[in-house]
């Protein structure tokens, strides 16, 4: 079913929360209608990490319009850390806590079929020759001693530049979000492998590829999914606004989202960067499996020989799940070529591809310096053992004072940064490499 009910959006737009609701109740209210859906409704919303997408907004509001046809709500966790109480009341409001289940990835997951090796060599351009498993949670199979058996899926989340599927959400938050290990670690690294400066930024990639295909040839097996995407952007005090909203059944509300977001949150510079500074919230960025961002959505704009400074006053380890931090921790963000040939000698990150697609997608490739300036729960010989530079986090955020600068270009005591408040927002590229 192809049907789009809201596409409000512009790179001016700055819609309130009266406008958003009534915009969503709306759209709900209509498809629901248009399905006949009466029967419990489960809601797919991010986790803490995209807390600025505004889907904790839209999940509290659709828990009280849907009452007591509201099953459950699942955070698509993906590889993430289960989200503890007190998030989900910082994010979720009033939604009630006793509906939220936990995603496993591990363990909580079911296949509803495979695309073949032919299909997915042939998207990826080569670059990797295996097939690739539909997987989702459990509970969104319709049929199944274990389906939850919902009339309808609300998937809520902003549409962004990423560096696995080239613009986040839509069937990503489905297959990845609420997916399984073998799903996840081979759609990451067929997009490390492919090259994720050819695929950030943009709306379609090999690895979007298959999630689309995945929806084509199985989405019977799952209930109507109503996509809820946002688009956010910067007002000039640097405070966030909903640039668009983006609802409907299909395909094309993303496409609209998708190409609202590369216009503004896509920001094509003149000249590279020789010291790009970038800030990690503490309540977001913990690790950095996430705080790596830093480093995926600055790369194309940092000049060759010049400096990534991350200050990451929260970070505690690198990877959300132990046993990729262990992997982390054992060889290191290194070149593509290297971690590639590692996956065809070491049996132990052969079977974690995520975690090899990560380790790539955090090297530099030697192009440029990353200097991690945690707090005091990673030290700076933890920090150099994978492959980062150090640096002091008490001194640099003296030196660089987050309350003082400003998105964007600075000058700090005659030298000259370009500060990013939070690399999860966009994406920062010099026109040539885009």
């Amino acid at each position: 079913m192809e049907k789009t009910y809201a596409a409000l959006g512009g790179a001016d737009k700055d819609i309130g929360n009266q406008e958003l609701e009534e915009l969503f109740l709306t759209a709900l209210s209509k498809a629901q209608a248009d399905i006949n859906c009466s029967g419990k409704v489960i809601i797919l919303p991010p986790d803490i990490t995209r807390f600025h997408s505004r889907a904790g907004f839209f999940t509290e509001i659709a828990a009280k319009r849907l009452d007591d046809k509201l099953g459950a709500v699942l955070p698509a966790l993906g590889t993430h850390t289960p989200m503890t109480n007190t998030e989900i009341s910082r994010m979720f409001g009033t939604t009630p806590k006793e509906k939220f289940l936990v995603h496993d990835w591990r363990n909580g997951v079911t296949e509803l079929g495979r695309l073949q090796e032919d299909f997915v060599e042939k998207v990826t351009e080569g670059k990797v020759k295996y097939d690739w498993p539909v997987q989702v949670n459990k509970l969104l199979k319709k049929e199944g001693p274990d389906g939850g058996n919902f009339s309808l899926a609300l998937s809520i989340g902003q549409v962004v530049p990423h560096e696995v599927a080239g613009m986040a959400n839509h069937g990503k938050n489905i297959f990845v979000g609420t997916g399984g290990k073998e799903a996840i670690d081979k759609s990451h690294f067929a997009g490390a492998a492919y090259g994720m400066e050819k695929i950030m930024g943009r709306a379609d990639t090999p690895v979007r590829a298959l999630f689309d295909e995945g929806l084509k040839r199985f989405s019977s097996f799952l209930p109507p999914i109503l996509w809820v995407l946002t688009v956010i952007g910067a007002r000039q005090d640097g405070s966030l606004a909903v640039r668009g909203l983006f609802i409907g059944f299909g395909r094309e509300c993303f496409e609209k989202a998708a190409a609202l977001s590369r216009e503004i949150n896509v920001n094509l510079m003149n000249e590279p960067v020789n010291k790009a500074v970038v800030y990690l919230e503490p309540e977001e960025y913990r690790t950095t499996w996430l705080g790596n961002k830093a480093i995926y959505r600055t790369r194309m704009a940092i000049a060759d020989g010049g400096e990534l400074l991350i200050l990451a006053p929260a970070l505690e380890r690198f990877g959300e799940d132990m046993g990729v931090d262990a992997l982390i921790r054992k060889h290191g963000y290194r070149p593509g070529k290297e971690i590639i040939e590692k996956t065809k000698t070491d049996t132990e990150l052969a079977c974690n591809l995520s975690a090899a697609a990560h380790l790539i997608h955090g090297s530099s490739e030697g192009r440029f310096t990353v200097r991690y300036c945690p707090g005091e729960r990673l030290s700076r010989k933890e920090i150099e053992s994978v492959g980062f530079q150090w640096g002091g986090l008490k001194e640099q955020m003296s030196r660089y004072d987050i309350k003082t600068l400003s998105p964007g270009w600075n000058t700090v005591s005659g030298e000259r940064v370009f500060y990013v408040p939070n690399p999860a927002l966009g994406l920062w590229a010099e026109k040539s490499k885009f």
